[in-house]
This record gives C-alpha cells, sequence and structure tokens, in this order.
C-alpha cells in the first residue's frame, strides 16, 4: 500500500503565499505521475499542476504563472508552491501519485483564501 501525507495548508489573505507538500511512502516503485488536485465545495475535482518522472509540468490554466510544482524523487516528495493567491483558490487540495500498478490519492488539507 501507498501512503500519502499532505502539509501546508491553511488560511491566506488574497495576494499571499502557501506551500504545500505532500510525502509518499509504502510499497512505492517507480512513481511516474505526481500532482495536486483541487476541489471547491459545489464543484468536480480538478487538475492544479502534475509533473512526470522526467520533470515535465502540466498546469491548470487558472493557476499558470503563479503556481509551482516540484518533486523530489529521492525523498518520494511532491510540493505546490503557490504565490499571488486569490479567493477563487479556496478548495481542499488533493496529493495524487500514479506509479505502474497504483494511483493513491492523499487525504486532502485545506487551502482558504480571504478577501
Amino acid at each position: 500500500q501507498v501512503q500519502l501525507v499532505e502539509s501546508g495548508g491553511g488560511l491566506v489573505q488574497a495576494g499571499g503565499s502557501l506551500r504545500l507538500s505532500c510525502a509518499a511512502s509504502g510499497s512505492i516503485f517507480s512513481i511516474n505521475a505526481m500532482g495536486w488536485y483541487r476541489q471547491a465545495p459545489g464543484k468536480q475535482r480538478e487538475l492544479v499542476a502534475s509533473i512526470s518522472a522526467g520533470g515535465s509540468t502540466n498546469y491548470g490554466d487558472s493557476v499558470k504563472g503563479r503556481f509551482t510544482i516540484s518533486r523530489d524523487n529521492a525523498k518520494n516528495t511532491v510540493s505546490l508552491q503557490m504565490n499571488s493567491l486569490k479567493p477563487e483558490d479556496t478548495a481542499v487540495y488533493y496529493c495524487n501519485i500514479v506509479g505502474m500498478v497504483y494511483n493513491s490519492w492523499g487525504q486532502g488539507t485545506q487551502v482558504t483564501v480571504s478577501s
């Protein structure tokens, strides 16, 4: 089994920054993609950012230029630096990792941006 532990959520004012981190442990073999998704109340879960094993990144349109995803393959961690936060970024953020035989999700961490 794969376990994901997220940290770094919280309350921040608009224009501020937060950094989310996710650490993977357990039966991890060759992690392929790592990413962050979010779900706001009443909305579907959406991709925020993802990063491949080779370091290629993909961002949701609404966060391009403001968020940066990174990963540390040696530590099996993925991070999301969020700058210039907006109230519409308020959501529960979920870490996700995909390997050859697993697709695992974290428990979610709340990010609230006040106006």
